[in-house]
């Protein structure tokens, strides 16, 4: 458990011998503030942490990191210039530590702490499927080890420190989810968590709006598989299906160790069949080993996820009873669920985001049952200089899949089109700007007979048409 101690040497060098008082907490929203919790205070687009410790101390939290002089109001050590503290003073509870700079403070403390423990730490990144890879990733390690990892989307520069600040000496594995934003972010990550395993997912088109082309997230993706030591410590677990992934091989001095539906990798899959909600099954290779396998995985696209956890276990030392064990004991797709209408109909819930890539895998998920197949889909946001093509890309595939295309939004606009173009009847399509104009529409016509697929990006609210159409029981 992080201590006061721990925290002044990881920011000035100086361990006093009065400051051992360990941490209950490490939070970053005053709401969560209990006795004994580190508060970092940032500044936020709509809010500033500052403006909050004095409920944060309220709530008999021990130290505030702040970068805003507040020394009128509150006791404060003055940390902005480490290299001139010559001691500590002693200091009651609760007080703040002024910094030049709060997420600087935090990195920097994750980063003294991670270095005081030993765990193999698996880095995971990729545009499409880090979620469910860590969580499945997870779910085999620790069928044998103690294993931390990231809790819902921590993934990003203030997450990941926050999910390093939990390590402590119990855990053997940390599974940690990386995200990509903008070039340069995942080295940062990395050297903060100094992975020995990285796992890419895939490169798609997802926050080319901010990182930039294909080639230029490739190029943050690989951030990860260049940080890794060289073999036989550092393995990069690559997707061979994938070709910006696979080029990847080329920049790391680790192990490489391919996953795919192609024969050539190391670990691979075929006869992959979608069963609905009740999964997929497949049949799995590696050296002269073959398994057949069913997992609660949902969606065919959800076999580079079991490979991708496989890999890990197998490389871990892991017997297979284990991996299959931690396969089969994730019950739960991370993101997509299901509800029920008023009239039966069965609705697919995959509203937390979309991408191309995620999209159509969605939509390949809606192509395995039977029945009416509606899809309402929303824009897809962030995408830069592929939102034409993503969207594109989906008006082709929802043609071949769905009965009735619902869309929302200006740029879905486009996905309308060109399932237009490719065959889909233009009575059996409809646009809107609006949730409220789909809810009106579609809240009477279904029925028992219908599977609603609903997605798109977390800014166009698709929930809120999941929310009218959900019966409460």
């Amino acid at each position: 458990m992080l201590t006061i101690a721990d925290l002044l040497e990881a920011l000035s060098g100086k361990r006093p011998a009065w400051a051992e008082q360990p941490f209950a907490d490490i939070i970053i929203d005053s709401r969560d503030a209990k006795p004994g919790s580190l508060f970092f205070a940032f500044i936020g687009e709509r809010s500033d942490g500052h403006d909050f410790i004095s409920e944060v101390f309220g709530q008999r939290s021990y130290v505030a990191i702040i970068q805003q002089d507040l020394s009128d109001r509150f006791d404060v050590i003055d940390l902005r210039d480490p290299q001139k503290v010559q001691d500590i003073p002693r200091k009651n509870l609760p007080f703040c530590i002024l910094v030049k700079d709060s997420l600087e403070a935090l990195q920097t403390t994750a980063r003294f702490w991670r270095r005081k423990f030993s765990p193999r730490v698996i880095g995971i990144t990729g545009s499409v499927g880090k979620s469910t890879t860590k969580e499945l990733v997870a779910s085999v390690l620790s069928q044998r080890f103690s294993t931390l990892k990231n809790e819902g989307n921590l993934n990003n520069e203030i997450g990941l420190p926050l999910t390093l600040l939990h390590l402590d000496g119990k855990h053997n594995k940390a599974v940690l989810e990386m995200g990509l934003y903008v070039p340069g972010e995942i080295k940062l990550l990395c050297d903060i968590a100094l992975p020995q395993v990285g796992v890419i997912t895939n490169v798609g088109m997802v926050h080319a709006e901010r990182a930039g082309s294909q080639e230029e997230i490739a190029r943050g993706k690989a951030e990860l598989v260049q940080a890794l030591p060289p073999a036989p410590e550092g393995i990069a677990i690559l997707n061979i299906d994938d070709p910006f992934v696979r080029n990847m091989a080329e920049l790391t001095q680790a192990q490489v160790f391919y996953y795919g539906l192609n024969p050539d990798a190391d670990l691979w899959a075929d006869h992959v069949e979608g069963l609905g909600l009740d999964g997929i099954r497949f049949r799995l290779h590696f050296q002269n080993e073959v398994l057949y396998l069913r997992v609660p995985l949902i969606g065919r696209h959800s076999v580079h996820t079991a490979l991708r956890a496989t890999a890990v276990g197998l490389l871990e030392g892991l017997t297979w009873q284990e991996i299959v064990n931690g396969l089969r004991s994730q019950k739960s797709q991370l993101r997509l669920t299901t509800v029920h209408t008023k009239s039966g109909a069965l609705v697919l819930d995959d509203t937390y985001n979309a991408s191309p890539q995620s999209t159509m895998a969605a939509l390949n998920l809606l192509a395995e049952f039977d029945g009416n197949k509606i899809a309402i889909l929303g824009d897809m946001l962030e995408l830069g200089q592929y939102e034409r093509y993503g969207h594109e890309m989906v008006g082709l595939r929802a043609a071949e899949v769905v009965d009735e295309l619902i869309t929302v939004g200006e740029r879905a606009k486009i996905i309308a089109e060109v399932a237009k173009k490719s065959g889909l009847s233009s009575e059996n399509i409809i646009s809107f700007d609006q949730c409220e104009e789909v809810i009106s529409y579609i809240y009477d016509r279904l029925t028992e007979k219908d599977i609603v697929l609903i997605k798109g990006s977390r800014g166009m609210h698709l929930d809120e048409v999941v929310s009218a159409l959900e019966v409460v029981k």
